[in-house]
Formats: structure tokens, C-alpha cells, sequence
């Protein structure tokens, strides 16, 4: 088309007529959207400034610039939709995790139904290669899972009979049945699918400065283009109206406030799937721009920096074997459905035969006394020991302590605690070089073990013997001490910790093995369970923010600076062009920078930090 037109220049009619044709093909869109807007009773956007600048170019012979300004329109559209689609693919990505069908087992029969049709309770059956449709409980079979698609890590997962499955991980090496516990509307797969295809809808204060200034921008330039046309012409000597006509419809095309309304949202869109990818599920792009004003960063104990499984950390026996001890605790607990019972059986590792316990007789508060083996064995706290009057040991242990008695006979006692996770203490290191001017922990648990774990992990204040309404009356006290826009970020599990998660400016919820009700009320939720991953979710949050403010002052700087130009005459259509379609596709391509989260994002810290793998809390 181009080469015709510069063919069939001599030819004015020709040339025009190509021209023309050039300017539909090119910007026919515009003007449909320009129409069909106005007639929506949305005036004032871009589509309307692109129309009155090139159909004024157009009247006043400027055809090149009318067809050049449509074209490199288009092209500034393309990088914008090639930028959505590479952003949504991180996002969209999540998607393949939902299940095509379930394996149910029916009797003796195997049926292919839909996820939805599967009944809590029933049996369904994963084969190597599938992805696991609903969540569940391993009743048969071992293997691998990927679980990529849910937590970002590459490591399969091995689970046997007992195990907990999540729906969304794809079964890789063994045959399983899976006793379903949870139905299609309520498992891990629809809760995130839910999570992310809403979260674009909430946006930041950002996109809705934008979105406002945009409408109120519009209109305003709108006029000052038709004053910039009229008014010099009434007013200064020799003043040509075409020449002031040009100059109004550059500024025109300056002011287009495709950049802006382009790049911001695109940036935090991309800041999102970013996230996604180190399975962090953000609910929102105004979530993502608070983050990086956290302050305050508050966690509960059990569950988020510890592990939450309670296992035998020491045996201290007297008078008899430490393995005999723990094996007539465990005998003693047997029938007890308490997580101590299921730790001492745990550490057992053996097989129980129940014939050799009888007149098992549990105490509130105290412990169990039963008869093992013809040995009357008393397993509880120092209240029992107190009852039956025995003396024991009272060293001074962080976690819970199981005195034994034989016979009246003090034997010994079995500590039992919780451990932090991994990376514990690299979560609280970190955090602190973040900025983050105060870490604090919420527990119930005892003044004892909580002040022990605190100065393990360098926490700088914590709060114990706590309920849940305690735990929202320290929060309130402490989003008092924050700064006016300043953030606190409260960071839990269980359901006890949902008020404090929906109080929360953030709240922050482990998704792995977390509760329903905490996943519900959180804004972020964890995948992986692992505390260190607030670290990537602030540093992701601060990366955005700041590809969104360079993006704002590239934009506003050129725009400013070519808009004068332009008053003055001493820009014309080619500069305009720029100061719109270039800055638009530079600023695309800045936002594509919000996609790229390596695992080096936090690592500066990594070499100087200890590892706290295995640490116990005792």
C-alpha cells in the first residue's frame, strides 16, 4: 500500500483515494470504537483523541501523518496484546491443573465420571500420568507427585497410605486410591482457580488513580487542543488557522493517555502471574501494591513457623530401659485419639497388640492410667504424679512433658514438642532486611515455649496464652503502632487464626495444609507453607511498584515535554507519534519485567543465613 501510494503521488486523486483506504484499513477500528463509545456515553477516551487528530490531519493534507498515526497505533495494540497474552500465561497456565475426570471405584467396578459427581466418602483410583481430581486420603498405593501446578516446586512429593493428596498434582510413578474427603466445589483445585480468575477484578489504588485521572484528563485536553486551534488565530496578527489547526491536533495526539492506561495495569497483571509461578496466589493487584508497605509482619506458632506435627524429642528413663519406656507409654495411650498418643506411636514404630491393655481409665487434664502387661501404668503431667504421689523429675523443658509410672514407681518422662520449619529463621532474617520495622508472633501456647521459640528466630515481641479474640485485640493494638500508610501483615493457618487473617490489613495464609476458613479469609495465600515465601511476596510487590512508577515518569516526562513542543510549533506528527505509540510500546515492554521472578530475587542473603532444618523448639 505504502509503495502505491509513493508510485501514484503525481497522481493527486489516485494518491488520495489510496491514502484514504490506507487510513480504514489502518484505523477503521479506532473509529468504530470512537462511535460506538459515544454512543455508550463514554466521550472521552483514547479512540475519540485518535479520530479527531487524524481526521483533522486528513483535511489539511496531512495524509501521511493520518495514516502513519493510525498505523503505529495498531502496532503499539499489537505489543499490547502479545504483552496481555505472555502475562496471562503464567496465570492461565494454572488452569491445565483442573481435572478432566474421576476414577470412581464402585464395588467392583471402576467408572469415568465428572469431578462434580464424586461423593465425600467415596473411593476414586489415580493412575500413573493423571492429574489427582479431588482431595483425599491414600488408602492404597505409593508414588510421586508433581506438585508444580500447586506450590511452584519442582521436587515430586512422595505419599503412601495415610497420606493427605490434594487435587491438582499429577500422579507420576504408582497406582493410588484415594478415599475422597472434600467435594469438587470445596477442593485445593476449584479454591485456587476461584482465587485467580478473580483476582485481576480488585485493583490497586494505582490502576484507579489512572482509571480517574484518565477521565478527567480526556476531556480536559480535549479542550485546550480546540482553544490551541481557535484561539491564537483571534488573537495574534498573521496567525494561520491551519498551522495552529496541526499544532492542536498534535497535541492531540500527544496527550493520549495510552501509556498510562496501558502499562500500569499490564505491570500488575504480570506482577500476579509472577507470583503464581512461586506458588503465591495473590487475590488482587491491590494486595500486591500493599505488600510493599508492610511495617508490621505478625505470625502465629503452630502450623506457620512450626511444623505443626508434634513428635517424642527425649527419653529420660529411670530404672529402666528408654525403648521399655516408651513402649509402655505407648501401650498406656493406645486407645487415646489424642496427637500425643499418635506421636508416641510414632516414635514407636511397632506393632500394638491391644489384648495386652485393659482398665484404661483417662483422667481430664491429668493423663491415662492402665494396666500393661499386669503393670499399672500411669502416663500424664505433673498433676498426676501429684494424685498419686509419686516424685518426679522437674526439669525445666519447652514442650510437653509425659511422666511415667510403674507400679507406683516413678520410671521417667517423655518430652514431646513441635519443630520450626526449615526456613524459619531465614523468613525472619530476611524480613528485617526488608524494612519491615517489626516482627512479631501470636501464640496460645504456653509463656514457656513461646519466649523460647521467639529468641530462637530473633523475633522482637510475642504475645502467648492466647485465644483467638486475643489474638484480633493484639493485632488491633499493633496496626495502632504502625505508620498512617504503613501495612501490617498478619500470617496463619488454623481456623483460629481466621479473624486475625480478615482484621489484618494483609493477611497471609499457608494453602498447603492450611484451613479452609484461614484460605477464605486471607488475601495471599501460601502454597508451599513456607514462611520465607513472604519474603518473595514482598519483594515482588516492591519490583511491580516500582516498574509502575517508571513507567508513570517516562510517560508524563516525554508527554509534558512534547506537549509544549508541540503549543510552540516545534514538534510536529512524527514526535507525536512518539510521544504516544513509543512510549506506550517502551513502557509494554518495562512491564514485561513484572513476569520475570528468578529464584535469585531474595538471594543476597541467602549465604549468610543458617539453616534451622531440624531444629526442635525445645
Amino acid at each position: 500500500m505504502i509503495a502505491a501510494i509513493l508510485t501514484y503521488s503525481n497522481v493527486e486523486w489516485i494518491g488520495l483515494v489510496l491514502f484514504v483506504v490506507s487510513y480504514l484499513v489502518a484505523g477503521g477500528d479506532v473509529l468504530y470504537k470512537a462511535v460506538r463509545n459515544i454512543l455508550h456515553g463514554r466521550v472521552f477516551d483514547e479512540n475519540l483523541l485518535m479520530t479527531i487528530a487524524t481526521i483533522g490531519a486528513l483535511c489539511i493534507g496531512k495524509y501521511t501523518e493520518a495514516v502513519a498515526v493510525m498505523l503505529f497505533y495498531q502496532v503499539g495494540e499489537l505489543f499490547q496484546s502479545y504483552a496481555v497474552a505472555k502475562s496471562r500465561k503464567s496465570i492461565s497456565e494454572l488452569m491445565n491443573i483442573r481435572p478432566d475426570h474421576a476414577n470412581v471405584k464402585r464395588g467392583d467396578t471402576i467408572s469415568t465420571v465428572d469431578p462434580d459427581e464424586v461423593l465425600i466418602g467415596e473411593l476414586i483410583v489415580v493412575k500413573v500420568g493423571e492429574k489427582v481430581p479431588l482431595d483425599g486420603e491414600v488408602i492404597d498405593g505409593t508414588s510421586y507427585l508433581d506438585t508444580s501446578a500447586l506450590t511452584g516446586e519442582s521436587v515430586p512429593r512422595e505419599v503412601s497410605a495415610g497420606s493427605e493428596i490434594l487435587s491438582g498434582c499429577i500422579n507420576l510413578n504408582g497406582l493410588l486410591t484415594v478415599k475422597v474427603t472434600k467435594n469438587f466445589e470445596e477442593s485445593t483445585v476449584s479454591k485456587i482457580l476461584d482465587l485467580v480468575e478473580n483476582a485481576s477484578s480488585k485493583k490497586s489504588k494505582s490502576e484507579n488513580f489512572i482509571t480517574k485521572f484518565a477521565r478527567i484528563y480526556t476531556p480536559i485536553v480535549v479542550v485546550v487542543a480546540l482553544l490551541l486551534a481557535v484561539v491564537p488565530t483571534l488573537v495574534l496578527p498573521g496567525a494561520i488557522f491551519s498551522d495552529w489547526l496541526y499544532r492542536a491536533l498534535t497535541f492531540l495526539v500527544v496527550s493520549c493517555p495510552c501509556a498510562l492506561v496501558i502499562s500500569i495495569p499490564l505491570s500488575f497483571f504480570g506482577g500476579l502471574g509472577g507470583a503464581s509461578k512461586k506458588g503465591i496466589l495473590i487475590k488482587g493487584s491491590n494486595y500486591l501494591e500493599a505488600l510493599a508497605k508492610t511495617e508490621i509482619i505478625v505470625f502465629d506458632k503452630t502450623g506457620t513457623l512450626t511444623e505443626g506435627v508434634f513428635e517424642v524429642q527425649d527419653i529420660r528413663s529411670v530404672g529402666i530401659t528408654s525403648d521399655k519406656l516408651l513402649e509402655l507409654a505407648t501401650y498406656a495411650e493406645n486407645y487415646s485419639t489424642h496427637p500425643i498418643s499418635m506421636s508416641l506411636k510414632r516414635s514407636y514404630g511397632k506393632d500394638i497388640d491391644p489384648s495386652c491393655v485393659k482398665n484404661v481409665k483417662e483422667i481430664a487434664g491429668h493423663g491415662v492410667i492402665a494396666n500393661v502387661n499386669d503393670n499399672t501404668v500411669a502416663v500424664g503431667n505433673g498433676k498426676l504424679m501429684n494424685e498419686l504421689g509419686v516424685s518426679y523429675l522437674d526439669d525445666e523443658i519447652v514442650g510437653t512433658i509425659l511422666h511415667v509410672s510403674v507400679d507406683g514407681t516413678y520410671a521417667g518422662y517423655i518430652s514431646i514438642s513441635d519443630k520450626l520449619k526449615p526456613d524459619a529463621f531465614e523468613a525472619v532474617t530476611k524480613l528485617k532486611s526488608k524494612n519491615v520495622k517489626k516482627v512479631v508472633m501470636l501464640t496460645g501456647d504456653s509463656d514457656l515455649v513461646g519466649t523460647r521459640i521467639a529468641k530462637k528466630l530473633n523475633i522482637d515481641e510475642v504475645y502467648t496464652d492466647l485465644l483467638p479474640a486475643d489474638k484480633v485485640e493484639k493485632v488491633e493494638e499493633l496496626i495502632n503502632q504502625k505508620s498512617e500508610k504503613g501495612i501490617l501483615t498478619f500470617v496463619g493457618d488454623g481456623i483460629n487464626d481466621a479473624p486475625v487473617l480478615a482484621r489484618a490489613d494483609i493477611g497471609v495464609a499457608m494453602g498447603g495444609m492450611g484451613s479452609d476458613a484461614a484460605i477464605e479469609a486471607a488475601d495471599v495465600v501460601i502454597m508451599t507453607d513456607e514462611p520465607s515465601k513472604i519474603i518473595d511476596a514482598i519483594g515482588i510487590s516492591k519490583r511491580t511498584l516500582g516498574i509502575v512508577y517508571q513507567n508513570i515518569a517516562f510517560a508524563l516526562i516525554v508527554k509534558i515535554v512534547v506537549l509544549i513542543l508541540a503549543a510552540f510549533g516545534m514538534a510536529n506528527m512524527w514526535e507525536a507519534i512518539f510521544a504516544d505509540v513509543g512510549v506506550s510500546i517502551i513502557a509494554i515492554l518495562n512491564s514485561f519485567r513484572a513476569l520475570w521472578v528468578g529464584n535469585s530475587v531474595n538471594a543476597d542473603l541467602s549465604s549468610s543465613i543458617p539453616s534451622s532444618e531440624g531444629t526442635e523448639i525445645a
